[in-house]
């Protein structure tokens, strides 16, 4: 596959900005993946699809305030600090993206919130945008990081082009969101509410959990035609033993697994065995997935409608057969579908 077959025109107001009133109430277009055929829904209707003991696969990872505004020393210019991942915690050190990246080098120092509560010293370049910051911080790591993320705001993509909002807070986030470490919701989780999570308890449907903290791999620009040579920066996951025997268990039994994220099915794709069965696993991926490709644990997908060229719609053609899905998508704008992370949903059974 090449990367312009994943081209396609969507008008920017049909990127969603804000999130549904209600969790449960977006949009959901079904897809039969065997037949191409398409629904409409709602969706809470997503349920009338499932039966007792089949199985949701959840990710519970936790967003945290990744993004920064700091002032850079001498100069006072403003300086956008996107905080990936915390490198060692007893020397304070975070890889991190800032913009504009040519105004900074190694030696400089940062300065964030009022009375410049937290400095940042820059060590090192790591890529064009990419650098490491040492914080300079008297007190306890919890202090720390309690400083720190005071100073944060939730992390909106940048198709989102209003300001952060108080609400965004709580609904760039799932119900169920536990482990802290993504810099971006899994999107198709944030679908459901406390309510469509009790109403599947009483169908008898069974949830697991995995942790894989997006990272912005997801959302990067892919600079290569030949799908095959792109790299996948690497995300961390953990499935735990406990998950591994409940979604094995459901494989073994043939009940219909769910995975609700395109996160969830890569982490399950890289943990699979010969036979379909998992394994547990705390550490990294970087699976890369596009068509074709032959999945083996998850049977039905849970996700967002996504933009052109990205590794999220790619994993969605895998799995929903390629021209299929092009073709919902093409019914999806037809129909003003909301897409990005705020957006309406895609059932792919």
């Amino acid at each position: 596959m090449k990367l312009s077959q994943f081209k396609f025109k969507l008008p920017d107001e049909l990127i969603a900005q804000y999130p549904a009133v209600h969790r449960d109430e977006s949009r959901l277009m079904v897809l039969h993946r065997k037949s191409g055929e398409i629904e409409h829904k709602v969706f809470k209707d997503v349920l009338d699809y499932f039966d007792e003991n089949d199985l949701f696969i959840f990710n519970d990872t936790k967003v945290f305030p990744a993004r920064l505004y700091g002032n850079k020393e001498k100069t006072g210019a403003q300086i956008e600090v996107f905080l990936l991942r915390e490198l060692n915690r007893e020397g304070r050190l975070w890889d991190v993206l800032v913009e504009p990246a040519r105004k900074i080098r190694i030696g400089n120092k940062l300065y964030f919130g009022e009375d410049d509560a937290i400095v940042a010293e820059v060590i090192d370049n790591t890529t064009s945008r990419g650098r490491t910051l040492r914080f300079l911080f008297d007190g306890t790591h919890e202090e720390f990081k309690r400083e720190l993320y005071k100073l944060g705001q939730t992390p909106l993509p940048h198709n989102i082009t209003r300001p952060v909002e108080p609400d965004d807070e709580e609904r760039f986030q799932t119900i169920f969101a536990t482990n802290e470490g993504a810099v971006s919701a899994p999107a198709a989780g944030m679908h459901f509410s406390r309510e469509l999570m009790k109403r599947m308890e009483i169908k008898g449907i069974n949830t697991a959990f995995v942790t894989s903290h997006m990272s912005l791999g997801n959302f990067r620009e892919i600079d290569v035609e030949d799908l095959t040579k792109h790299k996948m920066d690497s995300e961390q996951m953990q499935i735990t033993p406990e998950t591994a025997d409940i979604v094995n268990a459901a494989h073994d039994a043939g009940e219909n697994i769910c995975a609700v994220g395109v996160t969830v099915m890569r982490a399950l794709e890289t943990v699979v065995g010969t036979e379909g069965r998992i394994k547990p696993l705390d550490g990294w991926t970087n699976k890369f997935i596009f068509p074709p490709y032959d999945f083996t644990v998850a049977n039905s997908l849970i996700t967002n409608l996504h933009l052109p060229y990205s590794t999220l719609l790619m994993l969605t053609a895998a799995f929903g057969d390629y021209d299929h899905v092009m073709n919902a998508y093409d019914v999806a704008i037809k129909e003003k579908y909301r897409f990005g992370v705020y957006g309406d949903a895609m059932l792919v059974i």
